[in-house]
């Protein structure tokens, strides 16, 4: 058991931006919710110094609903025969593009399943035509884990961010949300090589997922902690019904705004999102997502009649709106809050 309280380790994340595993758990397990909110007034006050009242904006592209994986808590697993499978064309995904910077948008998501059809040749050309087109945006992929040559290639492209989440930093977790095909050391690995690659390079995890302990979390912010990343994601656990994880419960709505804090003062610049999922499991889920130290959302530009089937969880948000329609909704929801979208790359610095 820690000496310190609950305050005191608020206190030196604030300062040192540092904590232990025994402080972490001890702060997962016991903070009230005065001293949440303590801990959110931190993460705010660090967010404003660094970004102001600023909310990044970027482009949600989600370009294939077809994964090899068997991932036991995603609904586009591979086993899953009930998924609608998708995949947007070249000319698809350029008319997103280009619809998404009429918008203002200057950072496009390219997100997918792992998805054999999208080779090196094809998401190479595709991001280097986005890149052409215009130069003053930023690409980021969310592929999947890819091979270290596949990854050096698409960043000579032009590719400048990838998203790779780890999903748990506890190896025998990790064991029990994927098949045995899957590494945790293969996964964390390739969170290192793109970081040495000079991507701007996005970890995350999910949670209240199957069988997490707080430990499992604590060890999740020491991972962050320790390998630095520019973005994380992090979203509550929602099941889908065709998983077998469909009556597990969803993820916390508390404990997923104390966990952004946490990482906001552990990281004071990195680029946090307020995730659709937050906005799934609470209508003000992203609006408080933003008050507890984010600072991206992530609109969605995919044609809309596929949106609904890009269904990793159940209900989600914002599958029958335009982009416009999204993206002015999301402006009014922050400026009621006292922030603004802004639009520029939003890079890490």
């Amino acid at each position: 058991m820690t000496p310190m309280t609950v305050n005191d380790i608020i206190h030196q994340l604030s300062t040192a931006h540092t904590a232990s595993r025994d402080e972490l758990v001890y702060l997962l397990n016991n903070i009230t919710d005065d001293e949440q909110e303590t801990l959110r007034r931190a993460a705010q006050t660090a967010a404003r110094e660094h970004f102001g009242n600023r909310v990044f904006i970027r482009g949600l592209i989600e370009i294939s609903s077809y994964c090899k994986n068997d991932c036991l808590y995603c609904g586009l697993r591979r086993s899953n025969r009930s998924a609608v499978r998708y995949r947007l064309t070249r000319e698809q995904i350029l008319d997103c593009c280009d619809s998404g910077y009429a918008l203002g948008f200057r950072t496009f998501v390219l997100q997918g399943g792992e998805d054999a059809h999208f080779t090196d040749e094809v998401v190479c050309g595709i991001v280097r035509e986005i890149k052409r087109r215009y130069p003053d945006c930023a690409v980021t992929l969310s592929l999947g884990e890819r091979g270290f040559d596949s990854l050096r290639r698409l960043f000579d492209a032009g590719a400048d961010r990838y998203l790779l989440r780890h999903e748990t930093a506890d190896r025998t977790h990790y064991g029990r949300l994927h098949p045995p095909q899957m590494s945790f050391d293969n996964r964390v690995s390739t969170l290192r090589f793109l970081k040495a690659l000079g991507y701007q390079t996005g970890a995350g995890f999910m949670v209240g997922s199957p069988f997490q302990t707080t430990e499992n979390l604590a060890d999740d912010l020491l991972l962050i902690q320790e390998l630095q990343p520019q973005m994380c994601g992090i979203g509550p656990f929602i099941p889908h019904k065709d998983t077998e994880f469909r009556d597990f419960p969803q993820g916390s709505l508390r404990l997923t705004l104390t966990l952004l804090s946490v990482i906001r003062l552990l990281q004071p610049r990195i680029l946090l999102p307020a995730t659709t999922a937050l906005g799934t499991i609470a209508p003000n889920g992203r609006e408080l997502g933003i008050l507890h130290g984010a600072n991206v959302v992530m609109p969605n530009l995919s044609p809309r009649e596929h949106r609904k089937d890009y269904a990793i969880y159940d209900n989600k948000i914002c599958t029958g709106e335009e982009a416009a329609e999204c993206l002015e909704c999301l402006r009014r929801r922050m400026r009621y809050i006292g922030y603004e979208i802004v639009t520029d790359r939003g890079d890490y610095y």
